[in-house]
């Protein structure tokens, strides 16, 4: 009964942490991705009006990422203490890269004179940090060397051609998310770009998907098991035949011009990455050396976290909803700012 419970409660949180984890790419890759592509945007209205149309909801979207760190933190500490040190250097270039961000998203209406220098901060830290997030990921399905329950690589172990591969695939994603998320937000000229941007983002994101998609159950011998024997293939087959059929609708309702589908077309698109990620990793949470069961906090400190959870996680969806409900619709180039 014990060992039932148990399970369950890892279950649980790690389930919590991959919400987490999906709601903050849902959240923050939109305008992580619209700051990827800033530089293709006209400079002056087409600019005021991209920006406008986060300025309301970037800094609350964050706090999925906050969500998902201390979850991790708190509901299996040896993961935590594990992938931090084999991830140090890109944890700091993705934080360097919010900070940028968040600052030149203030500077770039309070100090004009400098205003084109902002947007060159704007671009660099939201590619900086999206780069950083996806190389975090491929770092962790590469595999990280532990010892005696520790770290045990270098400090450039995630740097590798599939953690690119993984980075620019987030990097692609992201601006496919911001691109879809200003055909909702925008209109006239500004709409006209966006749905040009959308198509390059949606082909790039494609075909990096599929690169990741092919390479990764290469990495390990318990990845391609899980991909091509029998009776998992039963199960992971389907992702990638939701992954087609998405794929088509979303390329449908691009050359239709759809307003809302693109963007939830492309959230799906992540929904079914995730899930592909999950076939391969679970039930580990650092693959093939940890698993959520070994990681796992005591039962009293996740029993007690999983009641501040259940009473906080409905507060901020709720919050969430409200804000983004209020500022639906087109957004212009003057208004709110930052």
């Amino acid at each position: 009964m014990t060992a039932l419970y148990n399970f369950d409660l890892a279950t649980v949180w790690a389930f919590i942490i991959a919400f987490a984890v999906f709601m903050y790419v849902v959240m923050d890759g939109f305008d992580l991705g619209i700051g990827i592509l800033f530089p293709t945007i006209a400079v002056g209205q087409e600019r005021d009006a991209a920006m406008n149309s986060i300025a309301p909801v970037w800094d609350g979207n964050e706090t999925w990422l906050v969500l998902g760190g201390g979850g991790l933190f708190a509901a299996f500490p040896l993961a935590y203490a594990v992938i931090l040190p084999a991830t140090y250097p890109l944890i700091i270039i993705m934080l360097l890269g919010l900070v940028f961000r968040g600052v030149a998203f203030e500077f770039r209406w309070r100090d004009e004179r400098h205003q084109r220098f902002w947007d060159l901060a704007f671009f660099g830290g939201s590619l900086a940090a999206a780069m950083a997030q996806g190389m975090i990921l491929g770092a962790l399905l590469q595999g990280i060397t532990v010892v005696d329950r520790a770290y045990a690589g270098s400090w450039f172990d995630w740097l590798t051609p599939y953690t690119l591969l993984t980075g620019l695939g987030t990097v692609a994603g992201y601006a496919l998310l911001g691109s879809t998320w200003l055909i909702i937000k925008t209109e006239g000229k500004g709409l006209d770009h966006a749905y040009r941007m959308a198509r390059p983002a949606f082909f790039a994101t494609l075909a990096l998907m599929a690169g990741v998609s092919l390479y990764t159950p290469f990495l390990e011998a318990d990845y391609f098991n899980r991909w091509f024997t029998f009776p998992s293939i039963v199960f992971a087959a389907q992702v990638p035949l939701l992954t087609a059929i998405i794929v088509f609708a979303l390329l449908r309702a691009l050359v239709k011009r759809r307003i809302y589908r693109p963007f939830l077309l492309s959230l799906a698109l992540f929904l079914i990455g995730m899930a592909g990620l999950g076939v391969s990793m679970w039930p580990h949470i650092v693959p093939n050396d940890i698993t959520i069961w070994d990681a796992a906090a005591p039962e009293r400190s996740q029993v007690f976290m999983l009641i501040g959870t259940a009473i906080i996680m409905p507060i901020i969806l709720i919050y969430t909803a409200f804000a983004y409900w209020v500022f639906r619709g087109k957004t212009g180039h003057e208004g709110y700012h930052a």
